[in-house]
């Protein structure tokens, strides 16, 4: 069939960040508890590495070695969740009294972004992006004055990433979901888990569980 560009419903885009949820890691590398993380403005995905480095044999290209591929990322956002204050380093000693330079927890995010296209715009459908194994480095937070033109503070923090596995796969530290290709009950269902629901507590499932659920 010959190719036909930009067909009605086919003008796709995506925008936008909400619904971000943060998962702290247990000693297990699980992910057990996730609560709301509001103010999320941005997450800029960051992947680095998958560096070309050519091999020369006979006087000619022998063939191309590609190095790792490593996942990384910035979250920015007007707030954060308490339970991220172990994430960022810090630590509270008395109610309300926090410190800092303490050691920094792995946590997994979940945040969706929309999917739209020509015909029905942002409501055609979203994207669940998952994080895995994330650690965030310090990073500068500046305050100032109150002054004629007011700024809500901007916090932003580097992540970095370690895989977690896959079966049939190579490891990975982040999975999206698309729901206008997901059977949506068994979207739904998953999301029962990243979100809570009346009676059990949101959590974040590992790869290998996510395939299971939406297979």
């Amino acid at each position: 069939m010959k190719i036909v560009w930009d067909k009605i419903t086919e003008k796709l885009y995506e925008t936008g960040v909400s619904n971000g949820v943060l998962y702290q890691q247990d000693t297990t590398g699980n992910y057990p508890i996730g609560v709301g993380w509001n103010g999320l403005t941005a997450v800029t995905e960051s992947p680095s590495g998958a560096e070309v480095t050519p091999i020369y044999a006979d006087n000619g290209k022998y063939l191309n070695l590609v190095s790792a591929e490593e996942f990384g990322a910035t979250i920015e956002a007007y707030t954060y969740p308490d339970e991220f204050g172990l994430c960022d380093g810090s630590a509270e000693i008395s109610p309300g009294v926090r410190i800092g330079q303490q050691p920094r927890k792995e946590f997994g995010l979940v945040y969706k972004t929309v999917l739209g296209n020509d015909t029905e715009k942002n409501e055609y459908g979203y994207k669940l992006h998952i994080i895995y194994n994330a650690t965030a480095a310090p990073s500068e937070k500046a305050y100032a004055s109150i002054n004629e033109s007011p700024e809500a503070i901007t916090f932003s923090w580097e992540i970095a990433t370690t895989p977690v596995p896959v079966t049939g796969f190579k490891p990975t530290a982040s999975l999206t979901i698309d729901s206008t290709k997901a059977d949506s009950a068994k979207l739904t269902a998953l999301e029962d888990i990243l979100f809570g629901t009346t009676d059990d507590d949101p959590r974040l499932p590992l790869p290998d569980e996510i395939a299971t659920i939406l297979a």
